[in-house]
């Protein structure tokens, strides 16, 4: 990590007064892929307290398991899965999940061997999941050091404040000032992310 953080603070001299105002938090153990994208489908547009909520409510319905597998979620009938505060659409989301990870078109066991853009060319094809959801599990689940994600709201404020910028950054200016942090793009966008929690001085 040392060493990660020490080439960020060579090669941005922006992001190193970051580096040096902000300690990042460790990040939890890894969990299961599938519980992984499960709980990102599950939390897509809701507010951290309501996904969470969600979630609970979610893994109650299998009492018997600490976390549904694949064969949990399709055996379990739609309208039962909707009591836990899903709608429709996600729930056909994580149908399908769990019927690609069943037949191994989107085969959990091998996409930590898959270059980051096979896993996102793999996850994409499920129902529900974008780029940043993909993104963010290369980043995450994955623990991938060099991922940058133009698509983040949250990335692109932060270029826009720390780096002086009328607007949010184009695509090609944000690769231009992430290029400075490879190969440790994820590591700069933590640390971007945090940023978001400074008070403005």
């Amino acid at each position: 990590m040392k060493k990660k953080i020490a080439h960020l603070r060579r090669r941005d001299p922006v992001l190193r007064k970051v580096i040096d105002r902000i300690k990042l938090r460790t990040l939890g153990a890894r969990e299961g892929h599938f519980k992984s994208l499960v709980e990102a489908i599950i939390s897509q547009q809701l507010s951290g307290k309501a996904a969470a909520t969600i979630t609970k409510r979610f893994k109650e319905l299998f009492p018997r398991k600490s976390f549904p597998g694949p064969q949990d979620v399709l055996r379990m009938p739609r309208v039962k899965i909707r009591r836990a505060g899903l709608s429709a659409m996600k729930v056909s989301f994580l149908k399908d999940l769990s019927r690609r990870a069943l037949n191994k078109s989107l085969d959990l066991r091998k996409i930590g061997q898959w270059s980051d853009e096979e896993v996102v060319a793999h996850l994409v094809r499920v129902r529900g999941i974008g780029r940043w959801t993909a993104e963010m599990f290369l980043m995450f689940s994955l623990r991938r050091d060099d991922v940058f994600s133009y698509g983040d709201l949250g990335l692109r404020n932060a270029m826009k404040k720390l780096y002086g910028l009328k607007s949010h950054p184009t695509e090609a200016q944000a690769e231009k000032i992430s290029s400075k942090w490879k190969p440790y793009r994820t590591w700069g966008s933590r640390y971007l992310w945090a940023s978001l929690g400074e008070k403005d001085a």
